[in-house]
């Protein structure tokens, strides 16, 4: 027997809600075996990040080429890279490795609003590592920042997807959550067979929102790495997060935003 293998690279979290924490605990739920390779430790709890620490980047690379040397993978999340130095390191590793089935959620900002990407890493990563992805995974506050545009309401979605897309050849979800409809839409853009399709779900109302964009990232990492096709996957994921975040409004953990309930369907 073999297990279905995701390896996330990203920023550690102390208080355990977002970043390679809530990477491995998706992962795991959703039954895949989960490698890291961690490129910063945060210091952070649920009402923010305090300082970010970088990985010296040979330490970087080596935890990448140490497992995929030895264990592989069939999926590959990618969330907090804070410079352009870290953007090319992953870069490199991944093609040097032939890493299948990449993901990468863009983040540059936490979800109390401190910004956890030096400002030339974001051409970098525009340039660089995006067209290296199978699928990216931006928030609206992402979204305007790669495609240079303001989004104020859903209908603009499927356009601002497909202008992420790298000339339709990486698949796009982008998550409607910063808008300010009760109903939430998330678009999928598929460049591989080049169709949109419609995500909703209702907002929840809950301030236990950390973390949701790991999570997801990771989630769809996972389907990939079970073998789904890549608009399944993004379903699945989906109905993965939006179940985890129903579930996780009911908790009480520190003062500001809380975590999700990665381990909801085992209870």
């Amino acid at each position: 027997m073999k297990y279905n293998r995701v390896l996330t690279i990203a920023g550690s979290d102390s208080g355990g809600g977002a970043g390679i924490q809530a990477d491995i605990k998706a992962i795991s739920a959703l039954g895949c075996f989960a490698t890291s390779a961690i490129t910063a430790i945060t210091v952070q709890n649920t009402l923010g990040v305090e300082a970010v620490h970088p990985v010296p980047l040979d330490i970087l690379e080596g935890q990448i080429d140490a497992v995929l040397a030895d264990i592989g993978t069939d999926a590959v999340k990618i969330g907090m890279l804070h410079s352009a130095q870290v953007v090319e390191v992953v870069r490199r590793a991944l093609d040097r490795h032939n890493a299948p089935n990449v993901v990468l959620d863009p983040v540059m900002v936490s979800t109390s609003g401190h910004r956890l990407i030096e400002e030339s890493a974001i051409e970098t990563l525009r340039t660089t590592l995006i067209p290296r992805a199978r699928v990216i995974t931006p928030n609206i506050p992402e979204a305007e920042i790669l495609a240079g545009t303001t989004i104020t309401h859903n209908a603009q979605l499927p356009e601002v997807a497909r202008t992420l897309s790298c000339g339709g050849k990486v698949s796009v979800l982008l998550k409607a959550g910063h808008l300010t409809e009760d109903r939430l839409v998330d678009i999928f853009y598929n460049a591989e067979d080049d169709t949109l399709t419609e995500l909703p779900s209702q907002r929840v109302a809950t301030p236990n929102t950390h973390g949701t964009g790991c999570t997801l990232s990771s989630a769809l990492a996972a389907m990939l790495a079970s073998g789904h096709d890549l608009t399944t996957a993004a379903r699945l994921a989906k109905e993965y997060i939006n179940g985890a975040i129903v579930s996780g409004a009911r908790y009480e953990i520190g003062h500001g935003h809380g975590p999700v309930d990665h381990f909801f369907r085992w209870k």
